[in-house]
């Protein structure tokens, strides 16, 4: 039986994994996170599976999220990651050394870290793999037109950095990256909540803390309360709390202030023609910061411009590869559909 030649897209996010297959689009979409046996070093477990037992592992198990920040800060947990991807979307009869694999990145990630990723790949025997910086494959997943001579820009807050960017001609012009995104957001009200109540919770409750009360906005009618629940310091026995929208308001606010900060910087160093276009265009943002309530307002009051909340934050770079595999390289071209 012939094989099959595919084209192999991946979004390896700090929070989530995605993957693109060329005719059967994202396949794969879960938590970039693996279980494994504490004795033999063994994986047993990715993605929901292993990140529901995040925080209540014992001694025969570790669970591990190998990206931080944007970084790879396991290497090895992130090759079986990917193996065990590629083993469970089952791509049947597939012809590896033939095959194209892009693996998207944050953009500061480090040259010698995307040469570990393109290794990676080809120890996975795919002969025929790129990295390319996740910020081009989320605008054009976005629906941006990057290969014209206008310029665009895209703010992705993802969940370990935020890259910031303004494209043209099928590339980046200048983009910054700050570690600054939705889990130091969550650590942040680890550390209120902590500080505030006396409570020790766990990046998961810290999480849905900011998905239900989570705001930006300071004209809201009435502070809403969240109930959650933890270990209290003075008793070391579980306890219950309740939480004020306002308060969640204030340490999500700092966190969004930093990355407003390098947008600015970003936006008072272009170029005259850059500027123009960007003046026409606004803003667009992406990634699950972007579903954070009242961002769009607070961007557009600190920058003065247009800002948009593309319809896809959270799989615009995994459906930005199809177009990226397909360029290959040359992007000085608008690839054909």
């Amino acid at each position: 039986m012939k094989k099959s030649i595919y084209q192999i897209g991946i979004d390896l996010g700090t929070v989530n994994t995605l993957v693109y297959v060329s005719s059967r689009g994202i396949v794969y979409n879960e938590p970039t996170v693996v279980a494994f046996d504490s004795k033999t070093n063994k994986s047993f477990a990715i993605g929901h599976t292993a990140y529901d037992m995040l925080g209540k592992e014992h001694g025969k198990i570790k669970v591990v999220k190998p990206l931080e920040g944007g970084a790879i800060a396991d290497l090895n947990a992130t090759k079986v990651i990917l193996k065990s991807i590629l083993n469970k979307i089952k791509i049947n009869n597939i012809d590896f050394k033939k095959s194209t694999l892009l693996i998207c990145c944050p953009s500061e990630m480090t040259t010698t870290e995307r040469k570990a990723l393109e290794k990676l790949g080809k120890e996975l025997k795919i002969n025929d793999v790129f990295v390319e910086q996740e910020i081009k494959a989320a605008a054009i997943g976005a629906g941006i037109d990057i290969f014209t001579a206008k310029g665009s820009m895209i703010i992705d807050i993802g969940g370990g950095s935020t890259d910031i960017g303004v494209l043209s001609l099928g590339d980046l012009v200048v983009w910054d990256s700050i570690r600054i995104a939705g889990n130091s957001i969550d650590k942040e009200i680890m550390k209120y909540v902590k500080n505030k109540y006396g409570m020790l919770i766990g990046e998961r409750t810290a999480e849905k803390i900011k998905m239900n009360i989570g705001t930006l906005r300071d004209d809201y009618n009435e502070d809403k309360a969240f109930k959650f629940a933890g270990r209290n310091i003075k008793t070391s026995l579980p306890d219950k709390k309740t939480i004020k929208q306002s308060e969640v308001r204030m340490v999500i606010l700092k966190a969004i202030k930093a990355i407003a900060s390098r947008a600015l910087k970003i936006l008072q160093d272009l170029e005259p023609e850059l500027s123009s276009d960007i003046f026409e265009r606004g803003i667009v943002i992406n990634g699950g910061g972007a579903l954070i309530d009242g961002i769009k307002e607070y961007f557009e009051s600190i920058t003065g411009l247009q800002v948009d909340i593309i319809k896809n934050p959270l799989t615009s770079i995994a459906e930005g590869t199809k177009y990226l595999l397909k360029n290959r390289g040359n992007y000085l071209v608008k690839p054909l559909d």
